[in-house]
């Protein structure tokens, strides 16, 4: 079971970037739990991060060919404006739960639209780290219903 997590802009500056909405931990910690995590539940958990839409696209793009069977993908301020993402994700169908670490229907107004939460298997907002955690336990749970139905 491979699963990928990926991380867009911004959020390499977690633990200092504005703690009271995005809470105290930094990304190399919420990836090394989820690592832990996953080895844990039989599952390898690769973690990627940019700040850069087309390096998103392009990893994306890799996932079937690197044997990946659910994506969880925080696309932070992505989520509101990229198209491209969006369509390498439906090129590439595997299911993917869009995860976000604040209540984005708490925040601004513009903030209130995905692009992705449509085709997402689930959304998950509003639990700082520990949605990143959900997601990746419902990750694992699909690929565990998928295998047994094989």
């Amino acid at each position: 079971m491979l699963i990928w997590v990926i991380h867009g802009p911004n959020l390499n500056m977690l633990g200092t970037r504005e703690p009271g909405i995005y809470g105290a931990s930094t990304l190399a910690d919420i990836n090394q739990g989820l690592i832990a995590l996953g080895e844990h539940e039989g599952a390898r958990v690769e973690t990627f991060q940019s700040n850069h839409e087309g390096a998103i696209v392009d990893h994306i793009q890799q996932a079937r060919k690197a044997g990946v069977g659910f994506i969880v993908i925080n696309p932070a301020a992505f989520t509101h404006t990229s198209v491209a993402i969006r369509d390498a994700l439906s090129a590439v169908d595997l299911p993917f739960i869009e995860t976000h670490l604040s209540n984005v229907h708490a925040r601004e107004s513009f903030r209130h639209h995905s692009y992705f939460s449509d085709k997402a298997v689930a959304v998950i907002a509003g639990f700082g780290a520990d949605g990143y955690r959900y997601a990746l336990m419902h990750a694992i749970a699909q690929l565990r219903k998928q295998s047994q139905h094989s």
